[in-house]
């Protein structure tokens, strides 16, 4: 016997009268004979069928009056069941998942900075005026983020005074950083600032080794030696070498190492996104930054080479300026959400290719000369910072 939908329609539902109740049962494909109560036909009912019932749908199951009292009742055979529809991924999917997603991370990290670092070089390159240039970065930057949180694209920050405490050592690292950087572009080859700045993970050492006393593996000591001496070798046979430039990369390593740790003791138990940690890091920067951009190049300075910047490009000019800070932003907001991603040491290597990216492509795009020398040095010291990150994760 097969039971599709079961109706009962009763007049009454009191315990008194439940056994001297009639009930109607209609069948979709047959009619059933009425028995004399209710329990007699669900006997007859459970006994008569080879299959199990599911319950479906139910309707109408509460007490209401005499006169509009139905319970009714569908039902369908365990072997007509409707599957259920659930999307599992299995672990080898998620994995792939994952590592497509670190997949275009980096590319999009790569490409921006390769992209910034083009048209920062352009920009210095007629406007020597590397503190003006910093200060537009990290306006733009902060301009974006603003406009992301007013309308919504992006979920503003909780964030409260004992954050903005914690975060300003990090800003003003930060921003000797940036403006370094900046310096030793505005001197020296792209490529051969991107060398110098390899060696960062020699300052990290020694400045957590004798300053914070932490200590690490043998391997670790062993990888400086090629990031020194390729950098050395790769400084002595630079053909456009300059004191400021190489300076300027010097203390931007210098600036970043202390930055990093900063924002790892004083971030500890902080619920604020990477995308926004950094917008809230170049808002508290450029506010630290204006005043001494102002006062060691100053307003007339920088009208008088923006002029001179136009009448040689022409209105491209703009453009270059314009990009060159957007870039600048989007790179270190990418670089930031990665690493809610990825793994320190995943970050690592790819902060390491991401300089081979920009060395190649700017000595490229620049026709930058080099010599045989100068292209070994490079890769001993990109070498020694590949082994760097793998000795200290």
């Amino acid at each position: 016997m097969q039971i599709s939908s079961v109706k009962l329609r009763t007049s009454t539902f009191t315990s008194s009268e439940f056994l001297n109740q009639r009930c109607s049962i209609k069948a979709q494909s047959f009619s059933l004979p009425s028995f004399q109560n209710v329990q007699q036909s669900v006997n007859h009912s459970f006994s008569s069928s080879f299959k199990p019932l599911h319950i479906s749908s139910t309707e109408s199951f509460a007490l209401v009056s005499k006169t509009q009292r139905v319970t009714e009742c569908k039902a369908y055979e365990a072997d007509k069941s409707r599957p259920l529809k659930i999307n599992i991924e299995l672990p080898d999917q998620q994995a792939a998942s994952q590592r497509f997603k670190i997949g275009i991370y980096f590319a999009t990290w790569w490409a921006l900075n390769v992209v910034f670092n083009i048209y920062n070089k352009k920009v210095l390159n007629v406007f020597p005026y590397p503190w003006l240039t910093s200060t537009l970065s990290l306006a733009t930057g902060s301009l974006m983020m603003l406009i992301s949180w007013a309308t919504r694209i992006a979920e503003a920050p909780k964030t409260d005074l004992d954050f903005w405490k914690t975060l300003f050592p990090v800003a003003v690292a930060h921003t000797i950083g940036h403006v370094a950087a900046t310096v030793s572009m505005a001197k020296v080859a792209v490529s051969f600032t991107h060398i110098i700045k390899s060696s960062e993970p020699a300052f990290s050492v020694l400045v957590s080794r004798f300053l914070l006393g932490e200590s690490f593996p043998l391997s670790v000591y062993l990888s400086l030696f090629p990031i020194i001496g390729g950098c050395a070798l790769a400084a002595i046979t630079e053909l456009n070498f300059n004191m400021i430039g190489f300076m300027g990369a010097m203390i931007s390593n210098l600036a970043f190492v202390f930055r990093n740790i900063f924002s790892k003791k004083g971030m500890k138990g902080k619920s604020v996104s990477g995308m926004n940690y950094y917008a809230c890091l170049s808002m508290l920067s450029l506010l630290i930054l204006i005043p001494f951009a102002i006062a060691v190049e100053g307003p007339k300075v920088w009208a008088a080479g923006w002029n001179t910047a136009l009448a040689q490009i022409g209105p491209n000019f703009v453009w270059w300026v314009a990009a060159q800070s957007i870039f600048y932003h989007l790179y270190n907001q990418v670089s930031y959400m990665s690493l809610d991603q990825i793994s320190p040491l995943t970050f690592s290597i790819g902060n390491t290719m991401k300089r081979i990216s920009v060395i190649v492509s700017s000595i490229i795009i620049f026709h930058t000369p080099v010599q045989p020398v100068n292209a070994l040095g490079a890769a001993i010291a990109i070498l020694g910072t590949f082994l760097y990150s793998q000795g200290k994760h």
